[in-house]
């Protein structure tokens, strides 16, 4: 009882720092945004993330060293992704909300600057020597990369429901852990026999990974999904020392609250919602699907993940087509597919397996319109939450999700 009630200190304790950490960021962000409209006029450098071209202009999405934010370019203006440019932009009637979540203003002047290559931009003229196809580069590039995609690409990803897969996140962060541990246990083990043997070598091989992988973290610019899956798998190495209980809901609030005490921005961001999300779920099958044989764990999981959070996705997401259920496969193929590529890319035949990759980009489907009406959205996210604590609602959650999957695919058209 006494050690319950230590911990339960420990975990308030936690929270009011992590609250107060928050506090600070935010008042740091605000202070930013003070600087922003202080007057009507703002220059700035920025760097072109993405670019989505309308029928009379093209809007650009921008990062500068503070914010991302959005404004429109002249078609004639070669404006490529990834350019350096000065710009002089309207920074009236900007809120503080705006500024967080990534705001629309219009732009005065701009120039081009010259562009100091970063080690990224070398990974990124490798994947492109790769391959021919403008698209599959695109792709690479995000895998890899993080690289915002067009909105081609994401249309396509979308009508098969693999975002998750070209989104990095924890199931890449998962494989390239593994990768980083294998190609250095060997190595390792030889100079740990010799020298270290006192030492733990899993333990150094882990932190050695977390160091590679924080690496990674910040050459991708900081993307919130992938750094949800960063914090959670420090978090787990910590409790795994401390002989903690991993699968937690608790962890993954602890995750949540570090991520956005660190990056309030991040409350905004799509991608981190649906990471949280995703690990939430997971922890959902684990909890009520673990007596499974765990052959048929690996089945069910990819299913039932799939159809689970079909109701989230449809509700920013109406895009629906009858190749979705093809995710379930692709989904456990892309577990082999990413670390293969990987070597792909490393040592240059990457390009052998485009015409195999174009296929499947260049596959024409029939593509319907669903949304997950509001009010059924928010039942399905209360009776997610409430089957945390009771197994009745579990049920009825999984009911609302076969329901649901039956509107959705048995549409007369």
């Amino acid at each position: 009882m006494i050690i319950k009630i230590k911990n339960l200190n420990k975990q308030y304790f936690a929270i009011i720092s992590l609250l107060f950490i928050f506090i600070i960021n935010v008042s740091i962000e605000y202070n930013k945004y003070l600087d922003l409209i202080d007057e009507e006029i703002y220059e700035v450098k920025v760097e072109v993330l993405n670019i989505y071209e309308k029928p009379t202009k093209n809007i650009l999405r921008l990062k500068s060293a503070n914010f991302d934010f959005f404004t429109d370019a002249d078609k004639n203006e070669n404006i490529k992704k990834s350019d350096l440019l000065n710009m002089t932009i309207i920074s009236q009637n900007i809120t503080f909300l705006d500024y967080l979540k990534g705001f629309y203003t219009k732009a005065i002047y701009f120039d081009y600057l010259e562009k100091t290559p970063k080690f990224s931009d070398k990974i990124a003229k490798k994947i492109d020597l790769n391959h021919q196809d403008e698209m599959i580069k695109e792709l690479f590039q995000a895998l890899f990369l993080a690289t915002p995609i067009s909105k081609d690409l994401r249309n396509i990803c979308t009508n098969y429901s693999i975002s998750h897969l070209i989104a990095l996140s924890g199931f890449h962060l998962v494989v390239l852990s593994f990768v980083i541990y294998w190609f250095l246990y060997f190595p390792y083990s030889f100079y740990h026999q010799k020298y270290f043997s006192f030492r733990n070598k899993k333990y150094d091989l882990l932190l050695v990974s977390i160091f590679l992988l924080f690496c990674y973290l910040i050459l991708t610019g900081i993307v919130a999904s992938l750094l949800r899956a960063f914090v959670m798998f420090v978090l787990t190495i910590f409790l795994l020392r401390s002989n903690i209980k991993i699968v937690s809901f608790m962890n993954l609030l602890f995750t949540f609250l570090i991520v956005i005490s660190l990056f309030p921005k991040f409350l905004f961001s799509l991608g981190f919602w649906f990471s949280i999300m995703a690990v939430f779920y997971i922890f959902l099958f684990i909890k009520y699907f673990s007596n499974l044989n765990k052959y048929l764990q690996i089945v069910v999981f990819n299913i039932w993940m799939f159809l689970i959070f079909n109701p989230i996705v449809h509700f920013y997401f109406p895009q629906t087509s009858y190749e979705q259920f093809l995710s379930i496969i692709i989904t456990i193929f892309f577990t082999f597919f990413y670390p293969f590529e990987i070597f792909a890319h490393i040592f240059d035949f990457a390009i052998y397996f485009d015409s195999f990759i174009k296929i499947f980009l260049e596959y024409k489907m029939y593509v319907y319109e669903v949304f997950t009406p509001f009010y059924f959205f928010a039942i399905f996210l209360i009776f997610s939450f409430l089957s945390i604590f009771y197994k009745k609602a579990f049920w009825i959650l999984n009911i609302l999700m076969l329901g649901f999957n039956l509107y959705l695919y048995i549409q007369i058209n």
